[in-house]
Parts: C-alpha cells; structure tokens; sequence
C-alpha cells in the first residue's frame, strides 16, 4: 500500500470516528500518523539527484511575495500591472506553466512579485505542479491568495488546506511549546497554563508514535493536538497570506462589501483597475519593511538609498543595520545616533539593542583610533 493510500485510510477511520471524550486519544494518534506520512510524502525519493524539476529563481530585492492561486484568476495579469513585466494572459487554463519574476519599485524598496502556476486540489499530493508551486511559497515573506470573486467560497478552503498538508501555517505564530529531545530521563511534561484540548495521557501516545521515549515538553498556552505535532515534526513554515478577490466588476456590491469584511482579505479588479493602490499599501504593511537613512557626520542625511530592514529577514535593531552595512563595523562603534519616530529625542544616544522604525536617520560614530607615545630613557 502506498503513502496515498494509507493517508486516505486514516483519514477516512477519523471521519468514521466519533469525537468524544473516550476517542480523543486515538483520533491523536491518528493525526499523528497523518503527520508522519505527509511529511514522508514530501521527502524526495531514495537514490533521486539533488536536482529537482522545480523552477525556483533567484531571491531579489528587499522582500519576496508569492501569487498563488486556481487557473484563470488573474494572477500573470495583476503581475504585468503591478511590475510591468509581461507575463502570457489568455482566456484558457493553465497559461503560466513556469515561474514569472517581476520587481515592485514602492517606497524605495524592491520587492520581488512571483507569478505561479495555477495550482488544483490534490496538489499537495503531487497533482499538477503543486508540490512545485508550493515549495517556491514557502521561501517567499507573504502569500497572495488571488481569487475569484465570482466563484463560490470554497475555492478559500481548498487552497488553505492544501497549504497546510505541507506544513505551511497561513496567518499563524509558532505555538508556545518548548520541546527538547534527550538522551535519558523519560518525558518530562510541564505546563503554565490551563490545558483543554491535551493532556499528559495524550501527549505520552503522541511522542511514541514518533518513537519518542526521552524528551522534555512545557506548554506555556492553551494548545491543541495539531500544535504539538507540528513543534514535533519542526518543519512547518509560518507565513502570512492575504486573501486577494479579484474580478470585483462582475459581482453586486452586496458580494463585494461581504468579501472585503472577511479578515485578511482586499477586493481588487484588475480589469478596471480598482484598489491596485491599497493592495500595494497592505503588502507593504504585512512585510513590516524598515528603511533607515544614513547620516554621515558633519552631513546631509542621504534620502536617496535606505537601508531596509524587516523583523523576517535578520531583525531591526541598531546592532542589525550595523550588520547590513559591513559585518566588521560592529567592533568599531562607539556609539549611535538617531533621529525619528522610535527616537524620544532628536538626536538620542543609542546602543546596539534600540529597536528602529520606519525612515529613520542613523548616524554611527566610530571609535578613535589612540597612539601611546613612550619616552625611552637613554
């Protein structure tokens, strides 16, 4: 029996299965199993090279944002209007059948656009170019969901749970569990706070599952079942995704107003050009990018090419600008100097640890190179 078919087989004894009180702990261990499959599932195959037939390109700019959708929802379209590069638009299925780059010039940043191929159901499970598709995304710093507004909602639900079968979390943080394996001493289960969804019992099951017999487990939230397997398993990604509804123009305006109130969703129309702005406006909002401007001493701050920082990609503190700009620069500061918004005054003394915020002006000052002169008696 193959993978495929053992997952289908344990999903379907969890669909037969009454959840309950007296189930819990084997429907856990079920999702266990689950886990453990979906995981062999995307393991590529003994004896296979080391290179694939996957279409990753290049990373470029100051962020990477993915477009990920069904076929014929707008995608090569909104990319050709956001970043000018072409990318093939027709009325048929599956135009886009490789990776399209594209760079978005906004607030002197660049930002790097990926149009996709379109993905279908199942394609967590290999169908299509999904795994492909799938593998680009999760090296990207957000998801652009682009759907149609016309369609019926389920399109939402497919496209999340293929997302998560290959351990992509959508709009997630990490659970709060620390997890340690060791080499002796049993398992070790602590918690901070109330437990409803697991218990010891549980937890115990699950780790022997994985073949887990000395390990140290502290819960410091209220998590459940798939939270614990996903710390265990250690490979999931945590990203966020904005739900994009295009083709706006041909649904009613109750429909519109409908989608645009659901969390993390923009409405948008790429044939009449609505809403293009405040797409680019949540994008930048959702990367949390940070440009700092560099003032040299006895100079005009420099307005024209900021250092950009983002909390995804190495931090924003004092101490990671200095890393931006020359690894070497840190052992030579003396101190810092900051003016804007995280400054309480203008300029602030600041050390390596102060946080910066966007179109801030820094201007480092280095340490003084000093020379002993010694008299040598004759």
């Amino acid at each position: 029996m193959g993978i495929l078919e053992r997952i289908k087989e344990i999903e379907a004894e969890m669909a037969r299965t009454q959840k309950n009180k007296a189930t819990e702990y084997h429907l856990g261990q079920l999702k266990a199993k689950i886990a453990k499959l979906r995981t062999q599932l995307l393991e590529p195959p003994k004896g296979a090279s080391a290179g694939g037939d996957g279409f990753e390109v290049t990373k470029f700019g100051h962020g990477r944002v993915a477009l990920i959708g069904f076929p014929s929802v707008g995608k090569s379209t909104l990319l050709t209007m956001l970043t000018g590069t072409h990318s093939e638009a027709a009325s048929y299925e599956f135009t886009t059948l490789t990776c399209i780059p594209g760079i978005i010039h906004y607030n002197d940043t660049k930002i790097q656009l990926l149009d996709l191929p379109g993905i279908i159901e199942g394609a967590s499970e290999g169908k299509g170019r999904g795994r492909q598709v799938i593998a680009v995304a999760k090296s990207s710093d957000l998801v652009l969901m682009v759907l149609d507004a016309s369609k019926s909602e389920g399109h939402r639900q497919i496209l999340t749970r293929e997302l998560e079968a290959v351990g992509l979390r959508l709009n997630k943080r990490p659970p709060q569990i620390y997890f340690k394996r060791k080499k002796t001493g049993g398992i070790s289960f602590n918690s901070t706070a109330p437990l409803t969804h697991i218990d010891e019992k549980l937890c115990y099951q699950i780790l022997h599952e994985y073949k887990i017999h000395n390990a140290e487990v502290l819960f410091r939230e209220d998590s459940t079942v798939d939270d614990l397997i996903d710390v265990i398993e250690g490979n999931r990604k945590y990203i966020k995704c904005v739900y994009v509804y295009n083709k706006i123009d041909v649904v009613g305006i109750d429909d519109v107003d409908n989608l645009a109130r659901q969390p993390n969703s923009l409405v948008i129309s790429c044939n009449l050009q609505l809403n293009l702005d405040r797409l680019l406006a949540r994008m930048w909002e959702e990367m949390g990018l940070v440009r700092v401007y560099t003032k040299p001493q006895g100079q005009q701050p420099d307005f024209g090419d900021p250092v950009v920082l983002s909390s995804d990609r190495g931090g924003c503190t004092v101490e990671d600008f200095c890393n931006h700009i020359h690894r070497s620069l840190l052992k030579d500061v003396k101190y810092v100097l900051v003016w804007g918004t995280s400054a309480r005054h203008y300029p602030q003394h600041c050390g390596l640890g102060h946080g910066l915020e966007d179109e801030d002006v820094v201007q480092i000052v280095k340490k003084k190179v000093g020379y002993s002169f010694f008299l040598i008696a004759q």
